[in-house]
């Protein structure tokens, strides 16, 4: 009981700032925060009851404590949102892309939070009083914590029938109730798939012969805003260098399938759309890369500068460039995403005889220490936040950190294409260029991603994408048919089949109504 009214008090500041932003302090609303308070109390309590035994409830207790006190803090800092999807983010990000995120600030709360009321737990001596009485004392306090509940909430029905109808989100902060259902459920979505056999998909696949060879770059972009492209009209020049390509065709319109890496990645190969999406279906099944297999026509590798591919390329070639020993260009323990260009030519050498496609995981604009993510070069716009603290740096700040990061994706990409203007007399080549996901940059309190789909802003969902076209006479028709489209709506769900379609692939999975590149 006392850690529950220590967790009420203490670890929920996100939760009743946000409530107070929908049901503000006056008039009837004062009763119903101080009656929401209480029941948030005593369904805390409830939990506990239920759960604890003497052998469960110190390790329960600890457990739930150390943990809190590190939601808390994300949640006070970034004002993130703790759900399934940031709990699977949370196990796939690698020590490095952790420690970005670690702050002196942090260990005050792990401390304070955390450490110290889970020493009080575990220091503080049980006394045993018999099955008996033990579970006559439980029953007592699930009947006292239920009529509490019941009698907080009926004189302010109306309150929270509005706040669990219309404010749903509100109670996404709650903590630590809501970050404990979510393990649940990411626990329940893992484990229930574990020995889920991947079923094959595109098996019918094949690739016409007598065509000319084709050469694509994907370039799968991180944490990249459309808003702060220049080839949107951004007021700053975070393009310079693309803006010179006349072959390059940009999709102004174009939107994420979610808000993390771990959700959009696996999104953006899969033959499921946004709506039908599932990790636990996409797991199931194969992806395109998959089907570009099965044509045995097709050259695939994967190099990855950011934590994984997240399942996409576990039955591809896959080298992982975020260290020193493959990537040559690391400085200070930042490794460029540049260094993924190196050696290329000899994949394209030992795969002459077939088509190619080369998928390149950027680290990009990974947050929240934007700084690290480009050269001194780069630094074109100051002054810089120079910390993981974004709370402590001004807009403009984070804003200049974040510009001079696209403004290396930039170099990067430009460098990518001049690379591919080698091979324009061999292949028909292209580079695609799609980020996974959008970023806040405090814009109304919020910072990084990760924010459940259906409420977070347009700046974690709205991408930067284009495509950029080789001097090759089978590109200019693409060139044509995409400069009078190219302002449409595009999403990820168009990559699936525009992939399928650039390389002329035959299978019953392809429609060429979702495909960007098709002509009638």
């Amino acid at each position: 009981m006392i850690v529950s009214l220590l967790l009420a008090l203490f670890y929920n500041y996100s939760f009743f700032k946000n409530i107070l932003s929908v049901y503000p302090l006056d008039g009837v609303n004062i009763g119903f925060l101080l009656s929401l308070a209480v029941v948030l109390y005593a369904l805390t309590v409830l939990f506990f009851t239920l759960l604890s035994t003497k052998w469960t409830v110190k390790p329960l207790l600890i457990f739930v404590l150390l943990v809190s006190s590190m939601t808390a803090y994300f949640m006070n800092t970034y004002h993130v949102v703790i759900d399934e999807s940031m709990i699977r983010n949370a196990f796939q990000t690698d020590i490095k892309e952790s420690m970005d995120l670690f702050s002196f600030k942090q260990v005050f709360y792990f401390v304070f939070l955390g450490i110290l009321p889970a020493y009080w737990v575990y220091k503080t001596p049980l006394i045993e009083r018999g099955f008996k009485k033990e579970l006559f004392a439980k029953l007592k306090t699930v009947l006292i914590a239920v009529a509490v509940i019941l009698l907080m909430v009926m004189p302010f029905s109306k309150h929270y029938a509005s706040f669990l109808r219309e404010h749903k989100p509100l109670r996404y902060s709650v903590n630590p109730l809501y970050w404990i259902y979510s393990i649940g459920k990411y626990s329940y979505d893992t484990f229930s798939k574990h020995d889920t056999k991947v079923k094959p998909i595109g098996v019918d696949a094949t690739i016409p012969n007598g065509k000319r060879k084709k050469l694509m770059v994907f370039v799968v972009g991180e944490a990249a805003r459309a808003d702060h492209f220049g080839l949107n009209g951004y007021k700053r020049e975070t393009n310079p260098l693309l803006k010179q390509e006349q072959n390059l065709i940009n999709f102004p319109d174009f939107y994420a399938c979610g808000t993390s890496t771990a959700h959009s990645v696996p999104c953006m190969f899969s033959p499921l759309d946004r709506a039908s999406y599932s990790d636990s279906k996409a797991s199931s099944m194969e992806n395109v890369l998959d089907i570009l297999k099965h044509t045995n026509k097709v050259a695939l590798l994967w190099r990855d500068n950011n934590s994984d591919s997240k399942g996409v390329a576990l039955r591809i070639p896959y080298e992982w460039y975020k260290s020193p020993q493959n990537n040559k260009i690391c400085v200070e323990g930042e490794c460029r995403d540049i260094g993924m260009l190196k050696d290329l030519d000899t994949f394209i050498q030992h795969n002459k005889d077939k088509n190619i496609m080369i998928v390149l995981h950027q680290m990009g604009n990974h947050g929240p220490a934007y700084y690290k993510r480009y050269p001194k070069a780069f630094e074109k716009f100051t002054p810089v936040c120079k910390t993981n603290q974004l709370e402590a740096c001004t807009q403009e700040e984070i804003a200049n950190a974040y510009d001079n990061a696209l403004l290396y994706t930039d170099y990067f990409l430009d460098q990518t294409i001049q690379w591919l203007k080698k091979y324009n007399n061999k292949y028909q080549t292209a580079m695609f260029y799609v980020a996974d996901h959008g970023e806040s940059l405090g814009e109304k309190g919020l910072y990084l991603h990760g924010m459940p789909y259906f409420m977070a802003p347009d700046a974690q969902k709205h991408v930067g994408a284009f495509l950029w076209f080789g001097s090759d006479a089978d590109n200019q028709k693409y060139l044509h048919l995409l400069g009078e489209k190219a302002g449409k709506h595009y999403s990820h769900d168009n990559l699936f089949h525009t992939i399928l379609g650039f390389f002329n692939v035959q299978t019953k999975l392809y429609d060429p109504k979702q495909d960007i590149l098709y002509a009638p």
